[in-house]
């Protein structure tokens, strides 16, 4: 089975770690995670929900850039510092995908986060 590999894709800061920003294996696109990183590539802080909607931000433009649409995605996992957060990031998630439509989902919190971020989104999209 083929692979393609998302690397740099516009409106998305380059990962300093040595990532692709997603992998496409047949039908599924595989999005690496993503935090609040503004377009110098440094971390913005925010409330979380802010850096919620910069991470699902990165996670929609790299799988348009995959060939996947935001509604293909059917799998989020999204990491919190503070699981008191949730409630004000499902608000954002409610608004973000279609009622019956909204992928399955994956919380927990994280001890720590790279740059000191609050929140990390990762997801995997697929097509039939």
């Amino acid at each position: 089975m083929s692979r393609k590999y998302v690397t740099d894709v516009d409106g998305v800061p380059p990962s300093p770690s040595p990532i692709s920003n997603a992998v496409v294996v047949g039908n599924q696109c595989w999005i690496s995670g993503q935090l609040s990183v503004g377009p110098d590539g440094k971390y913005q802080p925010g409330t979380a929900r802010e850096e919620a909607e910069r991470a699902f931000a990165h996670v929609f433009k790299i799988a348009e850039a995959a060939g996947f649409a935001p509604a293909d995605i059917v799998y989020v996992d999204i990491a919190f510092i503070d699981l008191k957060d949730v409630p004000e990031v499902n608000v954002l998630y409610g608004s973000l995908f279609a009622e019956g439509r909204r992928p399955a989902r994956t919380i927990y919190q994280a001890a720590a986060l790279p740059f000191g971020g609050r929140i990390k989104v990762q997801a995997v999209a697929a097509r039939s």
